[in-house]
């Protein structure tokens, strides 16, 4: 169904002159069009996440700066043996990290405690390099022509505010080498982008879920949301994405993070159930996060643009509940 809020479709600033959100850059688009001209110290959150699904491994980046650290990973999953490896950097300040103002635009970089990752963004797509004790990471992530992403400003107010490009579906070639040993990246993997810039509140919890097949994928979050007029909700259908505006309730059980989630709303009525949890943790002192995030199966189905019910059954990904004082 179509959704109520409003579509951008030119280039525009995040930010006022004084560093304040701008208006008229409120709403959503289909592709990347906010620059992020964030301006001060203290609230400000930049990061790239990316994460990539092959039939035999997950593969999870993370570079980000939250001002007073840069905190960066590298994380795989061996989905045959339920084996993790997981390294995390903590660098205070977040000294020599690099972010570009614009999705799409630039080259990330980041490095410390043992961590070195490079995003190179280019018309063409985004290369991917990351090298941690025991993991290295080299891969393309081709932008096919017409391929849409979900970019969605939130509104908390003036001074807060987030802007998120959730980008699902991508393909994805290359190869990682784990323990020294080379696995392709290619035929049945995709990847996945969360890329984030904003100023944020001192606390906050949100839900993200992705989930990917050949020609379909789903985009679906909560709680962070609430009360701002605007979701991070989509469904992509053949690389087209159909704006999904409906808040969302999400039923899944924090005692027991295995069983089978629920996330339900007006055109929405998704089934996700987890072959694997990935607990993170992190404390700082007055600051910390811990994240549950679930990768799994969906099930269910979705409402398209045209009305027409589309089905999520083959669709892989992730779930995943994350608590932040930061």
């Amino acid at each position: 169904m179509p959704t109520h809020e409003r579509e951008i479709t030119e280039p525009v600033d995040l930010c006022l002159p004084g560093g304040r959100l701008n208006p008229e850059a409120v709403g959503w688009t289909r592709r990347p069009l906010h620059r992020a001209n964030l301006r001060g110290w203290g609230r400000t959150k930049r990061w790239e996440y990316w994460g990539v699904v092959t039939p035999s491994h997950v593969i999870a980046l993370v570079a980000s700066s939250l001002d007073y650290a840069g905190v960066h990973g590298v994380y795989v999953l061996d989905r045959a043996t339920g084996a993790e490896v997981s390294h995390d950097a903590v660098v205070p300040l977040a000294r020599g990290a690099a972010f570009p103002e614009r999705s799409g635009r630039g080259t990330a970089r980041v490095e410390g405690g043992g961590v070195r990752i490079v995003i190179e963004q280019t018309a063409g797509g985004t290369s991917l390099r990351a090298h941690a004790p025991r993991v290295t990471a080299e891969l393309e992530v081709p932008l096919p022509d017409g391929h849409e992403s979900l970019g969605v400003v939130i509104p908390w107010g003036p001074r807060r505010f987030q802007y998120t490009v959730k980008d699902v579906g991508r393909p994805v070639r290359g190869r990682l080498v784990l323990d020294g040993r080379e696995h392709e990246v290619g035929e049945g993997a995709f990847a996945v982008l969360d890329h984030g810039r904003g100023k944020w509140p001192y606390s906050i919890s949100w839900n993200w879920a992705a989930g990917s097949a050949p020609g379909r994928a789903v985009q679906l979050g909560g709680k962070w949301t609430d009360g701002t007029g605007l979701t991070e909700n989509a469904l992509i259908l053949d690389g087209r994405l159909h704006k999904i505006g409906a808040r969302l309730e999400w039923v899944y059980d924090r005692s027991d993070w295995m069983r089978p989630w629920r996330v339900e709303g007006d055109g929405v009525e998704v089934e996700f159930t987890p072959f694997h949890e990935k607990v993170s943790r992190t404390e700082l002192g007055v600051v910390g996060s811990e994240t549950h995030q679930c990768f799994g199966h969906f099930g269910g189905r979705v409402r398209a643009d045209d009305g027409g019910w589309v089905g999520l059954d083959g669709l892989t990904g992730w779930a995943e509940e994350a608590r932040n004082r930061w």
